[in-house]
């Protein structure tokens, strides 16, 4: 997968310092090509008029539905909000509409899964500090030309909580990434923080945003700094790091993929919204 794959001494003190580490060159271009390919085959393949799920992060409670909360195993595709007329009627092709693909394709896709497990990525995710990591869900991000939305300043461990915290993002750009198509932006050693949040199912059905710490998340983008990353780059996240990334209104798109693992030892709580079917348990880099 990579050219250069080893965490320096001085790389992983800087992961510890600022809540992320950034290392180019992380995937040969052929790899990021191959991803890229895949998920246009799986685009083709899906057929828009059976689900119509959108998704955003700046519904702060929400009641999501079926198709969403039962992603944890399976493929499945989310648009843009704004990939939509009033009418209803996508307003560009399916492959130009989509937010994302979600949430097990590192275990359910052959290709994402050799892309999820190698000794690279497993080597990373010892360095900054797991010793079992399990991968627990991926996503291929589109970040589409003109409509791809904002992600609004959160952080990973509101969505994916672990007792102790433990969830680790795993981003890679499999094209550049930059400020005017949205590039991630991040607030360096703020994942020396309190979590202020966890998204978690509802008792009633749904889910529901549970307030931890009434304390402002940095804002964005002025207390961010850009990371701005040719393709090929993988960003290492901490899951207390606030991050976010603005709205692409420019005329490229920003593929990325993203993976989440955490620590086997670690507690995974049922008021997750993300949860795994039995016969799919989770498996490590």
């Amino acid at each position: 997968m990579s050219r250069t794959a080893t965490v320096t001494p001085s790389q992983a003190e800087a992961y510890r310092r600022d809540g992320f580490l950034v290392l180019e060159r992380f995937v040969d271009p052929e790899r990021c090509a191959e991803l890229v390919a895949r998920a246009g085959e799986l685009v083709e393949a899906f057929d828009p008029s059976e689900h119509r799920s959108v998704f955003t992060t700046n519904e702060q409670t929400r009641t999501s539905d079926d198709y969403f909360l039962e992603s944890g195993g399976e493929i499945r595709f989310f648009f843009e909000p704004d990939a939509f007329d009033e009418g209803g009627n996508l307003v560009a092709p399916k492959e130009r509409a989509l937010n994302k693909i979600g949430h097990a394709l590192h275990d359910l896709d052959p290709v994402f899964d050799a892309f999820s497990r190698t000794p690279e990525l497993a080597a990373v995710a010892h360095a900054v500090g797991l010793q079992h990591p399990l991968l627990l869900q991926s996503m291929y991000l589109f970040k589409q030309p003109h409509i791809g939305g904002e992600v609004g300043c959160h952080q990973d461990a509101t969505f994916l909580f672990t007792e102790p915290i433990t969830v680790t993002g795993f981003w890679f750009a499999l094209e550049d990434a930059t400020v005017r198509n949205g590039c991630l932006w991040a607030a360096p050693g703020g994942h020396r923080t309190t979590l202020r949040q966890r998204f978690e199912r509802a008792a009633g059905g749904g889910t529901t945003m549970v307030v931890l710490d009434p304390a402002p998340l940095p804002a964005a983008p002025d207390d961010l700094v850009p990371l701005e990353v040719p393709a090929g780059t993988l960003v290492v996240l901490h899951g207390l790091l606030p991050h976010w990334s603005a709205p692409n209104r420019s005329d490229r798109s920003r593929h990325a993929y993203s993976v989440h693992v955490i620590e086997a030892g670690a507690r995974y709580p049922a008021a997750n919204w993300l949860q795994r079917p039995d016969h799919l348990p989770l498996r490590g880099c």
